[in-house]
């Protein structure tokens, strides 16, 4: 159904969905569990992929030239990179476009990698987090109208893409309603792979550049399905299509059993929950399809409970008590202000800023947010597990990072440290400690297989927010293939 009438009731109860206890990605995370369990979704991995018709590529001439982004509104003065922002289309027929921002490195454009960030939810915008609170090269004022440079950007290393996806998220969009109740993990790939063929053929200085995919939360479903899908339509064809060379995921969604029990411990370990509540929670069977008992569900509640009111994306850092704009910009600091998300949102709802962004603002005529809540979008189907996919691409010579924010209560290094347990993997290099500017920025270990685990100390879920000269030298390593670097022996 495309009526116009259809489509304004559509996005009124987006509004009204989105607007109430779904504004970060855990939050979203923590009702798609909430799903799993009661709707019955989908949570087989289903490793074959719909392979695309090669039409679905179009004719892509004059629009990188009408995605340049002159200028940001408040953008500080001598910036020294390219900007690009817009639309492409992933489906002609339902009118269905995923928006982008694209920053071409710092210096040295032509050698370095491209690299895709993912935000996850499922439902949660890439400009929103990735972009204007991460890994950017701006981070908003606390006026909401101007911007400062974010000196650890990820744009001094790669030119870095970021995508808003699926189709309703940020200021992605379709025409067709049933877009925005039909759709899941499978569809959300397939429609990743279509705007990245089209992307490239807008940007064909790009085409065999190596490739990289990033992304963090519900991003660890969101990254391996895509570069699954990439894989297959490679080996289809006989060539690399797209130079896929390896992914990098943090605080990242693995294995639903084993993120659910290493949260829960990760709660009781770093004494947010009593004995008694941990001992419940002892009891509850976190297996796909398992039927939670009335004391595991009596032990989790209380844990929630018991968390609420801190901030469980960094449990040791103060929350936003008042949210309301400045008049004139608090002075900026490495400490990451808690109302930053309120400043985001203030700042990307402004109508010059979207049009500077060439955000199609007759298309979003609700009150842009953060987070679109999974309910909405009645998700269809959300595997249990990605760990096949992670054997696959090590199968495949592809190289797998892992990182973890130590300050994560909503997707800890508990959780991950269980989740790539389960891949058995023989040890190539130790637990070590791994050093930035004389400190250590975390520990790390390598596995056989190019797989590796890095952790990030102080860093919370959004990682490069918390920790950025952290994040930046972790990225770079990745991209470099080296490993961190170790005190020396």
């Amino acid at each position: 159904m495309k009526t116009s009438l259809a489509f304004s009731i559509l996005l009124l109860c987006f509004t009204a969905l989105t607007r109430v206890d779904a504004r970060r990605q855990g939050d979203v995370l923590n009702r798609l569990y909430k799903l799993k369990r009661n709707a019955g979704i989908d949570v087989s991995l289903t490793e074959e992929v719909e392979i695309m018709n090669d039409a679905r590529v179009l004719c892509q001439k004059g629009l990188k030239e009408k995605d340049l982004i002159e200028r940001l509104r408040g953008q500080p003065s001598h910036v020294s990179f390219t900007q690009y922002g817009g639309y492409v289309t992933t489906n002609e027929t339902a009118g269905r476009a995923l928006y982008y921002y694209f920053t071409e490195a710092e210096r040295s454009k032509e050698s370095k990698p491209l690299l895709l960030w993912l935000n996850g939810g499922p439902g949660c915008s890439s400009m929103a987090y990735g972009a204007m609170e991460e890994l950017g090269p701006f981070r908003v004022h606390s006026d909401g109208k101007t911007l400062y440079r974010n000196q650890y950007a990820w744009n001094k290393v790669a030119n870095v893409l970021f995508l808003e996806s699926p189709a309703g998220v940020g200021f992605s969009y379709s025409n067709t309603t049933t877009d925005y109740v039909d759709i899941g993990d499978k569809k959300t790939a397939a429609d990743n792979y279509v705007f990245l063929r089209n992307w490239l053929e807008r940007f064909p200085e790009y085409k065999d550049r190596d490739f990289y995919i990033s992304g963090e939360s519900y991003a660890g479903h969101y990254v391996p399905q895509l570069a699954h899908t990439i894989l297959q339509h490679n080996k289809r064809a006989g060539k690399n299509i797209i130079n896929l060379k390896g992914i990098i995921i943090g605080n990242a969604v693995i294995n639903d059993e084993t993120d659910q029990v290493g949260m829960y411990e990760y709660f009781w370990t770093h004494a947010l929950t009593s004995d008694e509540t941990n001992n419940d929670i002892k009891s509850c069977d976190f297996s796909p399809n398992s039927t939670y008992q009335p004391r595991c569900l009596d032990g989790m509640n209380q844990a929630n409970r018991d968390t609420e009111l801190i901030d469980i994306y960094n449990i040791y850092a103060p929350i936003c008590l008042d949210s309301s704009l400045t008049d004139t910009p608090k002075e900026t600091s490495d400490v990451v202000d808690p109302c930053s998300e309120d400043y985001t949102t203030a700042y990307l709802n402004n109508p010059v800023v979207q049009k500077a962004l060439h955000a199609n603002i007759t298309k979003i005529n609700y009150p842009w947010t953060g987070c679109s809540d999974p309910l909405f979008y009645n998700w269809k189907d959300s595997p249990s597990t990605i760990i096949p996919l992670l054997k696959e691409f090590m199968a495949n010579g592809l190289r797998v990072w892992v990182f973890s924010g130590d300050k994560d209560g909503r997707v800890p290094v508990t959780s991950t440290r269980y989740s790539l347990n389960k891949l058995k993997l023989p040890t190539k290099t130790v637990w070590y400690p791994w050093i930035i500017k004389e400190e250590v920025g975390g520990y790390a270990v390598e596995y056989k297989g190019d797989l590796t685990l890095v952790t990030v100390r102080g860093a919370g879920h959004e990682v490069p927010a918390y920790q950025a000269l952290r994040s930046l030298a972790l990225i770079k390593h990745f991209l470099d293939g080296t490993p961190l670097r170790r005190v020396p022996s």
